[in-house]
């Protein structure tokens, strides 16, 4: 990611998440000791931000301000509740901060749907963007991928596809510098033949414009690094990724079961400890937190709701990156010159 610029302003859904400020106060100390130029606005209840603010010395407060909320979105709560019932909640005014120019980005722990009908609302579409879509970085052998869409739609077109192309392919190239990202298409084999009428017609879309098609890809392919940025729709790719998650989960538990057998497995436990957390650091799901809600007209970064300390940092870290990158102007660009 790009060095940070001297002012930038951050808007956090402080109450949001499963454990709100007990997590998001802190998290946004830990990112001012980093970048000493950023500025904070901790939206929500004021009183209890403050009860929180009092633990930590005047210092470290400089950069911080408050915005009061006085509704916070439920995490099982419907978003077409949430965006008529709660305009004064700690996510809605966060995304206002944005839509008014206040702050640069949003981040939120908050309601997935809620997060992204009430943004999709408040800040709308880029032109010629439909679908939002949600993008996160995934580990791989070699690094790293950007992949949408992870759940936001379900329902989607080729040209939608081809959309979520331009946007992944932005957000790679402002983010990693990468000059022409390899865009695959999830698919079930590589073949061309291979595939819906959807995937078929979002190829042949993918292909016929500038980006750098490498064409279809499998599920191996999404952890092997074979292209940049992977492209599905919301159904398959939230489903490839829970299926990851439930995977590496399934290997913790295995292996924590094994080495813990008797005495000799705990040994080689102990031996291979570096091994071990070397392994544990690479794939550490904390440093991939903060999804990116692409497409609108404002930067929007949705933390994992369970996000500790240093996972809602990252999220945070990469709503600064966004904000340095432009990424909403640089994909408005692209799609000016892709559409005409």
């Amino acid at each position: 990611m790009t060095k940070q610029s001297n002012n930038s302003t951050i808007s956090i859904d402080a109450m949001g998440g499963d454990f709100g400020l007990d997590v998001t106060i802190p998290a946004a100390i830990e990112i001012l000791k980093e970048f000493k130029q950023l500025k904070i606005i901790l939206v929500g209840d004021e009183a209890s931000i403050n009860k929180k603010l009092q633990l930590y010395p005047a210092l470290l407060l400089q950069n911080i301000k408050i915005q009061h909320a006085s509704q916070i979105v439920d995490m099982d709560e419907k978003p077409a509740s949430a965006l008529r019932g709660k305009k004064d909640s700690s996510m809605r005014v966060a995304i206002n901060l944005v839509k008014s120019g206040a702050a640069g980005a949003c981040v939120s722990a908050g309601n997935t749907g809620a997060l992204m009908a009430t943004a999709r609302f408040v800040l709308k579409t880029l032109p010629g963007i439909d679908r939002p879509a949600i993008c996160t970085a995934l580990p791989t052998e070699s690094g790293h991928t950007h992949m949408l869409d992870l759940g936001a739609n379900i329902d989607l077109s080729a040209e939608h596809l081809f959309e979520f192309a331009v946007m992944g392919s932005v957000l790679a190239n402002a983010i990693d510098g990468i000059d022409a990202p390899t865009i695959g298409l999830l698919n079930v084999g590589q073949e061309a033949m291979k595939g819906n009428d959807q995937v078929q017609q979002a190829a042949k879309l993918i292909s016929d414009s500038k980006l750098n098609y490498f064409g279809f890809i499998e599920g191996d392919d999404i952890y092997k690094g074979t292209v940049d940025v992977v492209v599905a729709d919301g159904f398959v790719g939230n489903i490839s990724l829970k299926t990851a998650e439930g995977v590496a989960k399934m290997i913790t538990f295995y292996m924590k079961h094994e080495f813990n057998r008797n005495w000799l497995t705990k040994l080689a436990a102990l031996i291979a400890m570096p091994v071990l957390n070397s392994f544990k650091s690479k794939l550490d799901t904390r440093k991939y937190n903060g999804a990116s809600l692409l497409g609108l007209k404002g930067i929007v970064i949705k933390s994992h709701g369970s996000a500790d300390i240093i996972s809602y940092s990252q999220a945070i870290k990469v709503a600064i990156a966004e904000v340095d990158n432009n990424v909403p102007q640089r994909i408005s660009k692209v799609l000016e010159k892709t559409l005409t």
